[in-house]
């Protein structure tokens, strides 16, 4: 489960049926189509089972439906976009 809180930034929460699995943290610049990844957090219980990638492309999702560019200014979201091969439309180097 994710919860998306628009505005000027706000958390992308992913759940289980009991607690927070781990969580993502934006920052939105609407006036420069700009969605900036500040911090992606997966819970160590849940570490190494690729939460924190599915985190990262909830957050890519949600700027390509509002025509947003991605700056992962976060070192691990900025790993994971460098890994993709369908983002070079959306990612910003800076």
């Amino acid at each position: 489960m994710k919860t998306i809180n628009p505005g000027n930034g706000g958390v992308i929460t992913l759940n289980n049926e009991v607690k927070e699995v781990g969580r993502l943290t934006y920052t939105i610049f609407p006036e420069e189509n700009k969605l900036i990844i500040s911090f992606v957090l997966v819970h160590p219980e849940f570490e190494g089972r690729g939460m924190g990638k599915y985190l990262v492309e909830e957050a890519i999702k949600f700027a390509r439906e509002n025509n947003w560019k991605v700056y992962p200014h976060c070192s691990y979201a900025r790993s994971v976009m460098m890994r993709m091969n369908d983002v070079e439309d959306i990612l910003l180097q800076r």
